[in-house]
Order: C-alpha cells, then sequence, then structure tokens
C-alpha cells in the first residue's frame, strides 16, 4: 500500500509495476483518511491509495 499525493500518483504506480509486474489498483482517499495520511514521497496530505 503507497500513500500519495496527486504529483506523485505515478511514481506510486511504477513502484508497484516493479515490485509485482502488474497493473496497480487506486482510489481517492476520503476526506476521514485524509486527515491522518501523507504522502510517501513528499509529506504533503495524501490524495491516493495505491495497491497490487
Amino acid at each position: 500500500m503507497i500513500y500519495c499525493c496527486f504529483e506523485h500518483i505515478e511514481l506510486a504506480f511504477e513502484e508497484v509495476i516493479e515490485e509485482f509486474e502488474q497493473a496497480p489498483n487506486f482510489e481517492k482517499l476520503g476526506d476521514k483518511e485524509k486527515l491522518s495520511t501523507v504522502c510517501v514521497c513528499c509529506s504533503n496530505q495524501a490524495d491516493y491509495l495505491v495497491t497490487n
């Protein structure tokens, strides 16, 4: 699972593809989830959850 902002979603996609060799799934985070979740790349508020 990778939490990321809009700016870094492509990096998250690439990481999942490289690690699992399959297309990633992603979902937009709800308002409650956004409150305490930050992007793994830049520490801004996360907008998406990317999974395999």
